[in-house]
């Protein structure tokens, strides 16, 4: 487990399982196709990804941070994990209910927005980040 200061969360909010609380989310992005995921189904993929985080993160935002941690698991194919899954729908519904938007239309929104920052990112790991032009 990370219970130092080396353990850096990719991003928190607070009030997205339960009123007040700050939740803390790690995001982890596998490709499916690599030879070390041959041997394994997607859905064994995706929950041997979040496991593995949880090892390394649940116990400190427990225990020090005092919120509830959830890993965030994409392929790089486009699908995602359970728990991202589980956390799209949540999403949803506070949209659904804040803004008069449909569930359905939210969920679409959400799953878009995600996979094209995941593709965004994907580039600019490969191709590198071209900064600003001088």
């Amino acid at each position: 487990t990370v219970l130092g200061d080396q353990a850096r969360l990719d991003i928190s909010a607070r009030s997205i399982w339960n009123a007040s609380e700050r939740a803390y989310f790690d995001v982890r992005v596998f490709h499916a196709p690599a030879p070390s995921n041959a041997s394994k189904s997607i859905p064994a993929m995706y929950q041997f990804h979040e496991n593995e985080k949880k090892r390394c993160y649940n116990a400190r935002v427990l225990e020090v941070e005092k919120g509830s941690f959830t890993p965030l698991v994409f392929s790089t194919s486009g699908g995602m994990g359970g728990e991202a899954e589980r956390l799209v729908k949540k999403l949803a519904s506070k949209m659904e209910y804040h803004t008069g938007q449909r569930y359905s239309d939210a969920v679409g929104y959400i799953r878009k927005r995600l996979r094209f920052e995941i593709l965004r990112t994907t580039v600019i790991s490969l191709r590198g980040d071209r900064g600003a032009r001088k």
